[in-house]
């Protein structure tokens, strides 16, 4: 969540004023306009899973189009959430740095569509395949990066290792795919934030972000309550098995971080398999006591309710044994949550980002911890969406 001080967070429920600001530019970020948003045009949304973390759309006043102005070329937009406690000033959250598409001009200003930043790594393909490292993954990842976006800053949360070694990697056309997820010609993963079982995204303020994958051991930070005085309004539980894995197995490369006698820095030894599982015998996703080594336990047992979900995740960039197991762990903590969702109407808290883990009260005294895999809202409302996952128990 982004900084906000307890006497703030405690006065969303309540009536507090919710003004809003935008600025443009089109020099890359060095200088940035101030301009109007028409009232309830500004939504938003943030999710963990789309291909750009904030999206949304806007219609802006007082600015023009074309070259000069709003344009779908080199024009970022950042827009700015405020909450205004009685007798102070505003504490202005941001709420997305975008790159604008589809620009039309309106009788009242520019409607504009907005995507991250993000879009703009992707389109930046290479125009030439070209190997990367081997190296350490930070410069690796800042040099791919700053090629696309310069002057763009990368943050690099805590416990994250950017020292990784990264072996040589032949880059063929898409600089996505080498920086976060993607897969070479053989179907080997190669992106080197996926092999730190990391994810890449730009954060509100629209600076690209390597972070651990959350998981809902995190601190919690921001209890949902029902009733007086409370910030939840319309909870909606949801089950479903789509995108579980109670088993992971990781394999990687084992190549050293330089080249073999082909140039491809594609060594002859294969790292693991390492394997994750849910071991908690409480979760209605438990795997066994051990479904790799003893997968008749449940039978043994007793445990007639066991049910295997296996996935397998092979990566060019995993280069020893210990880093298999941090990505299968991750795999695991990404995959285990979405049988049991929550879907909800807050009091909006600009504060809050996807992959945050909330106290949220499901039924009336019955609080569960969620990570936020999405959120959105209309700039200046009251409300927003949430939708979030958990681990269902066992009774």
């Amino acid at each position: 969540m982004l900084p906000i001080s307890s006497a703030v967070l405690a006065s969303l429920g309540g009536a507090v004023r919710r003004p809003v600001r935008a600025e443009w530019t089109n020099d890359g970020g060095r200088t940035w306009t101030p301009c109007g948003v028409e009232a309830g045009t500004a939504q938003v949304t943030a999710s963990r899973t789309a291909d750009t973390r904030w999206s949304g759309s806007a219609t802006l006043t007082g600015v023009g189009a074309g070259a000069s102005g709003v344009n779908s070329i080199s024009t970022n937009v950042r827009l700015w959430q405020g909450i205004q406690v009685p007798r102070s000033e505003p504490i202005w959250f941001p709420a997305g740095r975008y790159t604008v598409d589809r620009p039309s001009v309106t009788r009242t200003g520019v409607s504009v569509e907005l995507d991250g930043i993000e879009d703009e790594i992707r389109s930046a393909g290479l125009p030439t395949a070209r190997t990367i490292g081997p190296g350490a993954a930070r410069p690796l990842v800042e040099m791919l990066v700053g090629e696309a976006l310069p002057g763009v800053p990368v943050a690099w949360r805590s416990g994250v290792d950017g020292s990784m070694l990264i072996p040589q990697l032949l880059a063929e056309d898409t600089r996505w795919a080498v920086l976060s997820s993607g897969t070479d010609s053989t179907g080997q993963a190669t992106g080197i934030v996926d092999s730190l079982a990391a994810e890449l995204y730009a954060d509100a303020r629209g600076i690209i972000t390597v972070a651990p994958v959350p998981t809902l051991a995190d601190p919690v930070v921001w209890r949902i309550g029902r009733g007086a005085g409370g910030v939840l309004i319309e909870p909606k539980a949801e089950q479903t098995k789509e995108g579980l894995a109670n088993v992971w197995a990781v394999t990687g490369d084992g190549s050293d971080t330089g080249t073999d006698a082909g140039g491809s820095g594609a060594g002859d030894t294969t790292i693991g398999p390492a394997y994750a599982w849910d071991d908690d015998p409480n979760s209605l996703t438990y795997a066994g006591p051990d479904p790799i080594n003893d997968p008749l336990a449940p039978q043994r047992l007793g445990l007639y309710h066991v049910r295997l979900r296996v996935q397998r995740y092979s990566s060019a960039v995993i280069t020893n044994l210990q880093q298999a197991f941090q990505v299968a762990r991750a795999k695991l903590a990404d995959s285990l949550g979405v049988q049991y969702s929550l879907s909800l109407t807050a009091a909006c808290n600009p504060a809050l980002e996807p992959g945050d883990v909330v106290e949220a009260e499901a039924a009336p005294g019955v609080w569960e911890r969620h990570i936020v895999d999405s959120l959105s809202y209309t700039l200046g409302a009251a409300s927003m969406s949430l939708t979030t996952r958990t681990t269902a128990r066992r009774l």
